[in-house]
């Protein structure tokens, strides 16, 4: 099913896994089709304006209320705590898959954060390393995830239904939502947006006009479809940063029709609608944003997630990779496949480098020759997919990040290499 522009008046969604199964010209019937109970599954407030509002009416065997309560885990989210506040430029080198049996859920790694999960706004970013597939049920009570595969697939079993995404797919779950994590391959990597405040969307055009970049038709939800299971299964939550779980006697994946706005979808990273120069100078990465997260100040960004795609690069008289910059927005940068465009080396697939507000970045001093002497002509960027979470908060590494061995010690020395070219008798 096809996905439209995911918030707005009309901009609503159904499925049914059995003929009839969604009530027709109500929601919440005295008696549902097929003896199903009624859920609705809010997003937002319930009094937000109607082109924000984010819900979905569930018809499920069993409501979500059913369940005994929830004790802590002993095993939490590895990261740890935040570290020591750090002006610096950090790179890490891509994390290790573990050697022991590992889920989704035991696999994700804390990186960064800039806000307390019981807050309003704010992100947090955790890689994931897994080698088999949960058996759990897993839902998250302080954020949508946005999940980035950069290797191994997977199937999302969730409540409205089943999601297949692999590298160079992204796959968008709403707060609450229950799902399952089976990898579709011995071993599975990537990243996740944890957003903490307003859900994602598709940016705003503007002076584009109603064409380009991430185009809606392209987003997919999923088609309904139910687990009717009478065997334990354990329900994990995540709330206020801590793992919470408890037992119940079926599949909380028991949702056998649903329509509304409040859904998971994916996208496919390759159908992106480059936009970029075809005159001079290297334009804001900004065109390249996929999805974003507002905050109350417009176009002050929660979150932004920025892709760097295969691409054209045909300006005139221009120093072409991205310019030396120093940014009020903080940026956590990620790669998919192949080699980014401003790193001659070090910056690999599964890695992840960190350039706080106002810290200096750019090309390093190899890649910055190159683009200065370089003969112009059209060239394509190809085989390459890095991304970005940019946010307007600065992000603080965890403890485990300034720690862990994949911390590059000497990232700095990259701009080292730069020479003093200045000559002041040479215009």
């Amino acid at each position: 099913m096809n996905l439209e522009y995911l918030s707005g008046f009309g901009n609503e969604f159904a499925s049914e896994a059995l003929p009839g199964a969604l009530p027709v010209g109500q929601n919440s019937p005295q008696q549902a089709p097929y003896g199903l109970y009624t859920e609705l599954f809010s997003g937002t407030a319930f009094t937000m304006v109607r082109s924000e509002a984010r819900r979905t009416w569930l018809y499920r065997i069993q409501p979500s209320a059913n369940h005994p309560a929830f004790s802590k885990l002993e095993r939490q989210l590895a990261g740890g705590p935040l570290g020591a506040v750090t002006p610096n430029r950090l790179r890490w080198n891509p994390l290790d898959i573990p050697a022991e049996p590992t889920d989704f859920i035991d696999g994700l790694v804390g990186m960064v954060a800039n806000s307390g999960s019981e807050k309003p706004s704010g992100i947090s970013i955790h890689h994931y390393c897994a080698n088999r597939s949960m058996e759990r049920v897993f839902f998250n009570a302080d954020g949508e995830l946005l999940i980035v595969p950069e290797q191994g697939r997977l199937r999302i079993a969730t409540e409205l239904g089943v999601l297949d995404v692999e590298p160079l797919e992204i796959v968008v779950l709403p707060r609450g939502l229950k799902f399952r994590v089976e990898l579709l391959d011995a071993q599975a990597r990537g990243y996740v947006a944890e957003n903490h405040g307003a859900p994602l969307r598709l940016p705003d055009l503007g002076p584009i006009g109603s064409n380009g970049l991430a185009n809606p038709r392209d987003f997919l939800t999923p088609v309904a479809h139910y687990e009717d299971l009478k065997q334990p299964t354990t329900l994990v939550q995540k709330f206020l940063g801590e793992l919470w779980a408890c037992e119940l006697d079926h599949s909380p994946l028991n949702v056998v029709a649903w329509h509304g706005n409040n859904v998971p979808y994916k996208y496919d990273l390759r159908r992106f609608n480059t936009i970029g120069t075809v005159s001079f100078d290297h334009p804001d990465p900004s065109i390249f944003t996929v999805l974003t997260s507002p905050t109350s100040v417009h176009g002050l960004a929660n979150l932004d997630f920025v892709i760097f795609p295969p691409r054209w690069m045909v300006a005139e008289n221009t120093f072409r990779p991205p310019w030396f910059h120093r940014n009020l927005m903080n940026e956590y940068m990620g790669l998919i496949q192949g080699a980014y465009d401003a790193k001659a080396e070090g910056f690999l697939p599964g890695g992840a480098s960190l350039h706080s507000c106002m810290s200096a970045h750019g090309p390093d001093g190899e890649t910055c020759t190159k683009a200065i002497n370089v003969e112009l002509a059209p060239h394509k960027i190809d085989n390459t997919m890095a991304f970005m979470f940019e946010t307007s908060q600065v992000l603080r590494p965890t403890r485990f990040a300034l720690d862990c061995p994949q911390l590059q010690p000497a990232y700095d020395a990259c701009w080292a290499s730069l020479p003093v070219t200045f000559n002041p008798n040479r215009r």
